[in-house]
């Protein structure tokens, strides 16, 4: 990984797009920083888009597709995408399965839910599950006290061994039933809202994350990024981003944006 200072200048007026995990990437200690939402406005504002890609909730992405500046947001791992248009006052939802699959994988998860809770102590489930459309997140360390990765590793291993898909983020694990992922519906998002191939505007892109789970995007983008945070996982990462920023979180994320812009950093 290189810092990202040395990103080359040629390379920043290509980026068109910029594709961003939330948690520890533009949060900072469980809380959005001022800056980190100032910094997406920046690039909004420049004629970059935004694109949030997340494990997090519908409910919670409903809010962010009305009141960030960004163009969408990749929820549940890539079970959706939710984008608003301001204009028309309408929300447009994508979702890679039905109303009718959802209910019963919903209902499958259910026995995970109660198998993982009974086999690993000390785990929880998420306290955003209310919210949540398509997956189920098991807390190890952002309502509960940190569990030793040894037992989120086996977490995943029980989602798996029960036929779910599962990903290690930087606070849950993640778990559901079907064949999609966060690039997967980040396809979809390009194909269907803005009418282009990714892999046609794949070097406009820019992806920044920080965990485990962003491993597929790292590997797929050129121009991949890591917030400081992300060595971590240093034991844990299949495929590692191939610039970082010297700060962590929403601060790494404001550097970046700073970077890219040719502006000066308002992080002291």
């Amino acid at each position: 990984m290189q810092s990202f200072r040395a990103f080359p200048a040629a390379l920043k007026s290509r980026i068109r797009f910029v594709l961003t995990d939330i948690d520890d990437t533009l949060t900072l200690d469980g809380r959005l920083p001022a800056m980190a939402l100032a910094a997406m406005g920046d690039l909004q504002a420049a004629g970059i888009q935004v694109i949030a890609i997340t494990g997090r909730p519908a409910g919670w992405c409903d809010h962010m597709a009305r009141m960030w500046p960004i163009t969408g947001v990749v929820g549940e791992n890539g079970a959706f995408f939710f984008a608003y248009d301001p204009k028309r006052r309408r929300m447009r939802r994508a979702y890679w399965k039905t109303a009718d699959e959802r209910r019963e994988d919903r209902r499958r998860l259910a026995d995970v839910e109660a198998m993982i809770l009974e086999r690993v102590p000390g785990c929880r489930v998420s306290a955003d599950q209310a919210y949540r459309e398509a997956d189920l997140a098991i807390d190890f360390c952002e309502d509960v006290d940190p569990l030793p990765m040894a037992a989120v590793e086996a977490i995943k291993r029980l989602f798996e061994q029960a036929g779910a898909r599962a990903k290690i983020s930087s606070i849950h694990v993640n778990g559901w039933f079907g064949d999609y992922d966060k690039l997967t519906m980040t396809r979809r998002l390009f194909r269907e809202l803005l009418a282009l191939d990714l892999e046609a505007v794949e070097d406009q892109c820019l992806f920044v994350g920080d965990s485990p789970n962003d491993a597929p995007m790292f590997a797929h983008f050129t121009h991949s990024v890591g917030v400081a945070n992300v060595r971590r996982f240093e034991a844990r990462m299949t495929a590692w981003p191939a610039w970082i920023t010297k700060n962590p979180g929403g601060q790494g994320f404001t550097e970046m944006v700073a970077i890219l812009l040719d502006r000066p950093s308002p992080i002291r």
